[in-house]
Protein backbone atom coordinates (compact mmCIF):
# COMPACT_ATOMS: atom_id res chain seq x y z
CA UNK A 1 0.00 0.00 0.00
CA UNK A 2 1.56 3.56 -1.58
CA UNK A 3 0.51 5.22 2.36
CA UNK A 4 4.09 7.22 2.29
CA UNK A 5 4.90 10.66 1.18
CA UNK A 6 7.74 11.79 1.03
CA UNK A 7 9.01 15.47 1.50
CA UNK A 8 12.06 16.42 0.13
CA UNK A 9 13.60 19.99 1.25
CA UNK A 10 15.34 22.13 -0.96
CA UNK A 11 15.02 25.60 -0.06
CA UNK A 12 18.38 26.43 0.47
CA UNK A 13 19.92 29.58 -0.48
CA UNK A 14 23.80 27.42 -0.38
CA UNK A 15 25.54 30.00 0.92
CA UNK A 16 28.18 28.03 2.39
CA UNK A 17 28.38 26.26 -0.66
CA UNK A 18 28.00 29.42 -2.90
CA UNK A 19 25.05 28.83 -4.96
CA UNK A 20 21.97 26.44 -4.63
CA UNK A 21 23.51 23.17 -3.81
CA UNK A 22 20.44 21.37 -4.88
CA UNK A 23 21.00 22.57 -8.30
CA UNK A 24 24.72 22.15 -8.35
CA UNK A 25 25.09 19.42 -11.03
CA UNK A 26 27.12 15.96 -9.97
CA UNK A 27 27.27 13.56 -13.09
CA UNK A 28 25.44 16.20 -15.46
CA UNK A 29 22.01 16.03 -13.07
CA UNK A 30 21.60 18.27 -10.61
CA UNK A 31 21.98 16.80 -6.92
CA UNK A 32 18.19 17.35 -6.65
CA UNK A 33 17.32 14.84 -9.29
CA UNK A 34 19.64 12.19 -7.68
CA UNK A 35 17.44 12.52 -4.65
CA UNK A 36 13.99 12.64 -6.43
CA UNK A 37 15.12 9.11 -8.58
CA UNK A 38 15.38 7.45 -5.67
CA UNK A 39 12.19 8.40 -4.35
CA UNK A 40 10.07 8.13 -7.31
CA UNK A 41 11.49 4.84 -8.11
CA UNK A 42 10.61 3.27 -4.03
CA UNK A 43 7.78 0.80 -4.42
CA UNK A 44 6.60 2.40 -1.03
CA UNK A 45 6.20 5.79 -1.56
CA UNK A 46 2.69 7.12 -2.99
CA UNK A 47 3.60 11.38 -3.58
CA UNK A 48 6.42 13.96 -3.86
CA UNK A 49 6.07 16.90 -2.10
CA UNK A 50 9.46 19.71 -2.90
CA UNK A 51 9.97 22.55 -1.13
CA UNK A 52 12.11 25.00 -3.41
CA UNK A 53 13.37 28.67 -2.80
CA UNK A 54 10.41 29.50 -5.14
CA UNK A 55 7.93 26.85 -6.44
CA UNK A 56 8.60 28.46 -10.22
CA UNK A 57 12.22 26.65 -10.87
CA UNK A 58 10.26 23.19 -10.16
CA UNK A 59 8.52 23.72 -13.42
CA UNK A 60 10.52 20.97 -14.89
CA UNK A 61 10.86 18.43 -11.96
CA UNK A 62 7.92 16.60 -13.07
CA UNK A 63 9.78 15.40 -15.99
CA UNK A 64 10.50 11.68 -14.93
CA UNK A 65 8.87 12.50 -11.52
CA UNK A 66 5.44 11.41 -12.04
CA UNK A 67 4.74 10.82 -8.22
CA UNK A 68 5.15 14.84 -7.90
CA UNK A 69 2.09 16.38 -6.40
CA UNK A 70 3.19 19.86 -5.55
CA UNK A 71 6.24 22.30 -5.47
CA UNK A 72 6.18 24.78 -3.06
CA UNK A 73 8.39 27.57 -1.58
CA UNK A 74 10.36 27.12 1.35
CA UNK A 75 9.92 29.42 4.72
CA UNK A 76 12.82 31.39 5.97
CA UNK A 77 14.09 28.55 8.43
CA UNK A 78 14.44 24.63 7.27
CA UNK A 79 11.40 24.20 9.82
CA UNK A 80 9.30 26.23 7.99
CA UNK A 81 9.99 24.71 4.60
CA UNK A 82 9.34 21.48 6.24
CA UNK A 83 5.93 22.86 7.34
CA UNK A 84 5.14 24.47 4.44
CA UNK A 85 5.44 21.22 2.47
CA UNK A 86 3.24 19.50 5.35
CA UNK A 87 0.55 21.83 4.27
CA UNK A 88 0.07 20.41 0.89
CA UNK A 89 0.66 16.11 1.89
CA UNK A 90 -2.70 14.80 1.35
CA UNK A 91 -3.79 13.29 4.82
CA UNK A 92 -7.02 10.70 3.34
CA UNK A 93 -3.66 9.05 1.64
CA UNK A 94 -0.99 9.37 4.17
CA UNK A 95 -0.15 7.33 7.00
CA UNK A 96 4.06 7.94 7.07
CA UNK A 97 5.54 11.16 6.18
CA UNK A 98 9.13 11.58 5.00
CA UNK A 99 11.25 14.38 5.48
CA UNK A 100 14.43 14.30 3.30
CA UNK A 101 17.42 16.64 2.46
CA UNK A 102 17.12 17.70 -1.17
CA UNK A 103 21.48 17.91 -1.06
CA UNK A 104 21.44 13.88 -0.10
CA UNK A 105 21.79 12.52 -3.28
CA UNK A 106 22.98 9.24 -2.24
CA UNK A 107 19.86 7.75 -0.35
CA UNK A 108 19.36 4.34 -1.11
CA UNK A 109 15.91 2.69 -1.01
CA UNK A 110 17.38 0.63 1.69
CA UNK A 111 17.69 3.44 4.38
CA UNK A 112 13.92 4.25 3.16
CA UNK A 113 12.60 0.70 3.84
CA UNK A 114 14.49 0.92 7.57
CA UNK A 115 12.82 4.27 8.40
CA UNK A 116 9.68 3.51 7.11
CA UNK A 117 9.63 0.33 9.13
CA UNK A 118 10.95 1.90 12.38
CA UNK A 119 8.30 4.96 11.93
CA UNK A 120 5.16 2.13 11.50
CA UNK A 121 6.68 0.74 14.93
CA UNK A 122 7.82 3.46 16.83
CA UNK A 123 5.74 6.33 15.34
CA UNK A 124 9.08 8.07 14.39
CA UNK A 125 12.73 6.93 12.71
CA UNK A 126 16.05 8.61 12.15
CA UNK A 127 18.64 6.67 10.45
CA UNK A 128 22.42 7.14 12.56
CA UNK A 129 25.86 6.36 12.45
CA UNK A 130 28.28 5.48 14.86
CA UNK A 131 30.46 7.80 15.81
CA UNK A 132 34.59 6.84 14.97
CA UNK A 133 36.21 9.98 16.67
CA UNK A 134 36.63 10.59 20.51
CA UNK A 135 34.44 13.35 21.33
CA UNK A 136 34.93 15.94 23.37
CA UNK A 137 32.50 19.05 24.39
CA UNK A 138 34.23 22.55 24.75
CA UNK A 139 33.85 25.48 25.40
CA UNK A 140 35.51 29.06 25.08
CA UNK A 141 38.22 27.31 23.22
CA UNK A 142 38.74 24.51 26.20
CA UNK A 143 37.91 21.43 26.77
CA UNK A 144 34.60 20.63 29.54
CA UNK A 145 34.85 16.99 28.90
CA UNK A 146 35.00 13.89 26.92
CA UNK A 147 31.96 12.63 26.11
CA UNK A 148 30.84 8.78 25.61
CA UNK A 149 30.89 7.88 21.99
CA UNK A 150 29.28 4.98 22.34
CA UNK A 151 25.78 6.78 23.40
CA UNK A 152 26.51 9.49 20.76
CA UNK A 153 25.42 9.12 16.65
CA UNK A 154 25.54 11.19 13.50
CA UNK A 155 21.77 11.20 12.23
CA UNK A 156 20.78 11.87 8.49
CA UNK A 157 17.98 12.00 6.39
CA UNK A 158 15.10 10.46 5.56
CA UNK A 159 13.47 10.89 8.94
CA UNK A 160 10.01 9.10 9.38
CA UNK A 161 7.11 10.19 11.55
CA UNK A 162 3.33 8.93 11.79
CA UNK A 163 1.84 12.47 10.04
CA UNK A 164 -0.04 13.01 13.16
CA UNK A 165 2.40 12.74 15.20
CA UNK A 166 4.80 15.28 12.86
CA UNK A 167 2.10 17.68 12.39
CA UNK A 168 1.58 18.13 16.57
CA UNK A 169 5.21 18.48 16.63
CA UNK A 170 5.40 20.96 14.59
CA UNK A 171 2.27 23.24 15.70
CA UNK A 172 3.90 22.96 19.36
CA UNK A 173 7.43 24.37 17.96
CA UNK A 174 5.86 27.51 15.84
CA UNK A 175 3.17 28.06 19.12
CA UNK A 176 6.17 28.31 21.39
CA UNK A 177 9.00 29.56 18.83
CA UNK A 178 11.07 26.68 19.13
CA UNK A 179 13.30 25.84 16.28
CA UNK A 180 15.20 22.33 16.64
CA UNK A 181 18.21 20.83 15.01
CA UNK A 182 16.23 18.38 12.98
CA UNK A 183 12.29 17.17 12.49
CA UNK A 184 12.80 14.35 15.65
CA UNK A 185 13.42 17.38 17.88
CA UNK A 186 10.27 18.73 17.55
CA UNK A 187 9.05 14.94 18.41
CA UNK A 188 11.28 14.05 21.72
CA UNK A 189 9.53 17.71 22.95
CA UNK A 190 6.49 15.80 23.00
CA UNK A 191 8.10 12.81 24.82
CA UNK A 192 7.67 10.70 21.49
CA UNK A 193 9.90 7.89 21.03
CA UNK A 194 12.27 7.97 18.11
CA UNK A 195 13.48 4.90 16.99
CA UNK A 196 17.21 4.72 15.82
CA UNK A 197 17.66 2.61 12.34
CA UNK A 198 21.04 1.91 10.94
CA UNK A 199 22.00 4.74 8.25
CA UNK A 200 24.85 4.56 5.33
CA UNK A 201 28.21 6.07 5.03
CA UNK A 202 27.50 6.84 1.48
CA UNK A 203 24.44 9.17 2.08
CA UNK A 204 26.39 11.95 2.24
CA UNK A 205 25.00 15.67 2.62
CA UNK A 206 26.73 18.05 -0.19
CA UNK A 207 27.34 21.01 1.64
CA UNK A 208 30.50 22.40 -0.02
CA UNK A 209 31.84 21.40 -3.51
CA UNK A 210 34.27 19.00 -2.63
CA UNK A 211 31.55 16.78 -1.59
CA UNK A 212 30.48 16.72 -4.88
CA UNK A 213 33.98 15.31 -5.86
CA UNK A 214 33.14 12.64 -2.56
CA UNK A 215 29.67 12.06 -4.47
CA UNK A 216 31.02 11.51 -7.99
CA UNK A 217 33.64 8.67 -6.00
CA UNK A 218 31.34 7.14 -4.29
CA UNK A 219 29.14 6.37 -7.86
CA UNK A 220 32.29 4.78 -8.80
CA UNK A 221 32.52 2.70 -5.42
Amino acid sequence: MKNVTAIIVAAGSGRRFGSPKQFALLRGRPVLAWSLDVFESHPRIGAIVVVLPDEKLGRDLKDGHKKITAVVTGGEQRQDSVFAGLLRVDPRRTAIVLVHDGARPLVTAEIIDRVIEGAEKKGAAVPVLALDDTVKEIKRGAVVRTLDRETLVRVQTPQGFALDLLQRALDRARADGFYGMDDAALVERLGAPVAAVRGEARNIKITSPGDIRSAEALLDD
